[in-house]
């Protein structure tokens, strides 16, 4: 394992389809952290064009939330997942890894804007779908520092390939 310099977790590889198989039920992996700015959070609004005050307008929040601040979006937070992923988690000798879906997905909790964000992330099943190929069904959980419970559960599908690149 080696640790990743842009944050304080481990980068757990998996190098190929029986590591992933290998790992299955054991505890879970944790992301590094990112904060949650309100500019990120003004600039998910005006891409996806969701600009509900209750994202945007900090003086509104602040008025009339129940949180006391604007909140995150849900989709950007979860957007976050790949990065939160690679912070952690590697597939060396991969040629492809691919976001497969979602089986479930629950906003259990909001993100304030200024939290500091990570995610865990426990492999549940591993499936190879064909030789040097993978499908993994990890068990995510997104939490917000000093938050009581997690703000996001989610059941996440990843496809590994592994092997050798074809020449171009």
């Amino acid at each position: 394992m080696s640790r990743n310099p842009d944050s304080l977790s481990v980068i757990r590889p998996f190098p190929s389809v029986q590591s992933l198989i290998d790992f299955v039920g054991q505890p879970p992996i944790a992301s590094g952290t990112i904060a949650i700015t309100q500019e990120m959070i003004d600039q998910f609004a005006r891409v996806t064009r969701d600009g509900q005050w209750i994202h945007v307008d900090r003086e509104r929040a602040r008025a009339e939330s129940a949180y006391g601040d604007t909140i995150a979006h849900g989709f950007l937070v979860m957007s976050l997942l790949t990065d939160w992923q690679a912070s952690c988690i590697a597939f060396p000798g991969a040629i492809m890894a691919l976001n497969y879906g979602f089986d479930k997905v629950r906003f259990t909790s909001p993100v304030l804007s200024g939290s500091r964000v990570s995610a865990s992330f426990a492999l549940t099943q591993v499936v190879e779908t064909r030789p040097g190929e993978a499908r993994c069904a990890w068990t995510v959980a997104i939490q917000a520092e000093g938050a009581p419970r997690p703000s996001v559960h989610a059941d996440w599908l990843i496809l590994v390939r592994y092997g050798e690149p074809r020449a171009e």
